[in-house]
């Protein structure tokens, strides 16, 4: 078994999704691994990934409408504000999406779907840099 592991910092500028997928495609073909399984995990609990389509930007628009709408800023029911008032919601959005995604690796590339693309997804309303832990483990 051989590994390959980096860390990729992503800047945001607030709530939306960041794709970097080419960031992903070119570390899985300077890892030399054939097959094996890619792990992406982001270290932060108020932000979150996603695969998701990348050929419309119409549904990274609609994502963060419907987060928004789902999870919006003001409820008065919540308990932790001591880092403003878009920390505990982003906190349930990232806990109603996911921090880590597998992804298979054949002949050196990720398996993605025609129109699948990596996004980290702000959920903060200022900018943010953001740590992405990229790890494969396969074979040669």
């Amino acid at each position: 078994m051989h590994q390959a592991l980096d860390m990729l910092t992503i800047s945001t500028q607030g709530p939306g999704l960041y794709e970097f997928t080419r960031d992903v495609r070119r570390f899985a073909a300077a890892a030399n691994i054939g097959t094996g399984l890619l792990t992406i995990y982001c270290r932060h609990t108020s932000c979150s990934l996603l695969i998701q389509e990348n050929a419309d930007d119409d549904v990274k628009t609609d994502l963060d409408t419907f987060f928004a709408r789902l999870v919006p800023q003001g409820m008065d029911w919540i308990v932790h504000t001591t880092e403003g008032p878009d920390d505990m919601p982003a906190h349930i959005k990232a806990a109603l999406t996911q921090t880590s995604l597998a992804i298979p690796i054949a002949e050196g590339r990720p398996v993605f779907g025609t129109w699948q693309g990596i996004y980290l997804f702000e959920h903060r309303q200022r900018p943010h840099q953001r740590d992405v832990v990229l790890h494969i483990l396969g074979e040669t």
